[in-house]
Parts: structure tokens; C-alpha cells; sequence
């Protein structure tokens, strides 16, 4: 796959993930508890997401933007949307970002590409759903059953569409202004689920909850990040030493990375275990609003 030690960190964290959701599954199929299939979908559907993002769906150039925006001095690869391209050659050029500030918002258009790219994967699997369904011939409970499947599916269309263009109308500002020192929040991921949070049906005092967890989460991708970095150093470092032949250094670095490398995997799952579970709570206040 070529993927770097940070990816491969990744990779593993989405896996588990996967493994997991689709134990927790066949334990509901066996009770009988995934009639419609909708569970399955999804699950077919994340894992699809899991083979684009690290490009091992057979399509060349599938793979997502690596995790450092630099690489020996030049970004690892392109944001596929000639709107992302053109904010981001402007921020670049602005000169009101810091290395570190273009660092952190080369995170966040990283971020938006993923959006979309599992936004069309989401699209294209309703586009096959709804074209199955028009073929059929004789209406059925099941087929009922089919169209609130579909429901909900353009539900969950619709929620992404809005994250997508909050997140773009997000980058426009930034990039053209440069960052707010009073911004709540940095992370990406939490800036997302922090606007959702607004719109969806939560009272003042759990919405006041849900931002105390959310800086909590912030700090815990942060920590996450920092061991993404020195899981790279200690890559290179790796690479470097195997050159020289110096054996009782090799084999303590190699130590040392194994030790990162199993501690931004553990640190991976927690974030994304955590980011799926503010996303369903988030989902459901903001499916509330919609009855």
C-alpha cells in the first residue's frame, strides 16, 4: 500500500472499529434485530469508506491526503475541488498564517475532502438503492419497510451536505481572514460537531454539557497528534540507523517505535470510538428536530 507509519496507525484504528461494529452486528442478526438490513448497509457502506480512504478499492489515486500536509517541502497531495485549491493557494500566499497555523488548516481541508468523499459514497449507495426500488413491481410490507430505509438515508444525506457546506463557508472565512484567537475550538472534527450541536434539540444545560466533553475530546485528538508526529520522526529516525549498521541502536529505537507505534494505534481507536459516539448523539438531536 505504501502507506506511511502514521497511516498504517490509521488503518489499524479503522479496522478494529469495523471489527467491532460488525461483531455487535451479527449478535443483532442472530436475535433477529436487523430485519430491514439497514445495519448491514451501513456497515458495508463504513467499509467501503475504510478501502477508499486508504486507497484499496483497485482505483488509483483513491487514497485520501496523507496526515502531514509537507513532505520534504511540498504538499503529499491534491484536494481533488478546484474551490479547495484556490482558497488554499490563497492562504498560502496570504502570508497571515504561522508554519504551524498552515500545518492546522491544511488539517481542516483534509478534513472537508473526507466529508465529501464519504458523501458520495453515501450518494451513490441511496442512487443503487432507489433504482432497485423503482423496479419493483408489486408493493409489500417489505418494500415499506425499503422506502423508510431510504428515508433515512437521505436524512443522513442531508445532515452531511450541511456539515459540508458549513465546513466549506468555514474555510472561506479562514482563509481569507486568517484564524480567530477567540475561537472556542480548533479541531476540526470538533468545530463540526460543535456547530451541529447548536442546531440540533438539546436544552442550554446539556448543550453546556456536550461542549465541556467536546474540549475534552479536542485535548484527546491533540495528544493523539502529538504521538502521530513522533511515531514519523521515530520512522525516519528507524530508517536512517538500519543504514548504518549499528545493531544495539537499531534495536533500541525499533523498540522505542513498536512503543509509539502501538500507542497512537490505541490513542487512534479511543478518537474515532469517541467521535462516532458524539456524531450518534448529535444525529439523533438533530433528527428530534425533523418529528
Amino acid at each position: 500500500l505504501h502507506l506511511s507509519a502514521v497511516k498504517l496507525a490509521e488503518l489499524h484504528s479503522d479496522l478494529k472499529i469495523q471489527e467491532k461494529d460488525e461483531l455487535s452486528w451479527k449478535k443483532l442478526k442472530a436475535e433477529g434485530l436487523d430485519e430491514d438490513g439497514e445495519k448491514e448497509a451501513k456497515l458495508r457502506r463504513n467499509l467501503n469508506v475504510i478501502m477508499t480512504k486508504y486507497g484499496m478499492n483497485g482505483k488509483k489515486d483513491s487514497q485520501l491526503v496523507d496526515t502531514n500536509y509537507i513532505k520534504d517541502g511540498t504538499e503529499s497531495d491534491t484536494l481533488d475541488d478546484p474551490r479547495l485549491e484556490k482558497l488554499w493557494s490563497k492562504a498560502k500566499t496570504s502570508g497571515k498564517f504561522s508554519a504551524e497555523e498552515l500545518d492546522k488548516l491544511w488539517r481542516e481541508f483534509k478534513h472537508h475532502k473526507e466529508k465529501i468523499h464519504e458523501y458520495n459514497i453515501l450518494l451513490e449507495t441511496v442512487s443503487r438503492t432507489e433504482d432497485i426500488h423503482k423496479n419493483v413491481i408489486n408493493p409489500s410490507e417489505e418494500n415499506l419497510v425499503k422506502e423508510e430505509i431510504l428515508h433515512n438515508k437521505h436524512r443522513e444525506l442531508k445532515e452531511k451536505l450541511r456539515s459540508i457546506n458549513q465546513g466549506f463557508e468555514r474555510l472561506r472565512k479562514v482563509s481569507h481572514q486568517g484564524y480567530d484567537t477567540t475561537s472556542e475550538f480548533e479541531e476540526p472534527r470538533v468545530i463540526d460537531l460543535w456547530d451541529m450541536a447548536k442546531s440540533a434539540n438539546f436544552t442550554e444545560k446539556e448543550l453546556e454539557s456536550f461542549r465541556e466533553e467536546l474540549k475534552h475530546f479536542e485535548a484527546k485528538i491533540e495528544k493523539h497528534h502529538h504521538y502521530q508526529k513522533q511515531l514519523e520522526i521515530s520512522h525516519e529516525k528507524l530508517k536512517h540507523i538500519e543504514g548504518t549498521g549499528d545493531k544495539d541502536h537499531l534495536n533500541r529505537n525499533k523498540e522505542k517505535y513498536a512503543m509509539l507505534e502501538e500507542k497512537t494505534k490505541e490513542l487512534g481507536y479511543k478518537v474515532k470510538k469517541h467521535l462516532q459516539d458524539l456524531s450518534s448523539r448529535i444525529s439523533q438531536g438533530l433528527q428530534h428536530n425533523e418529528l
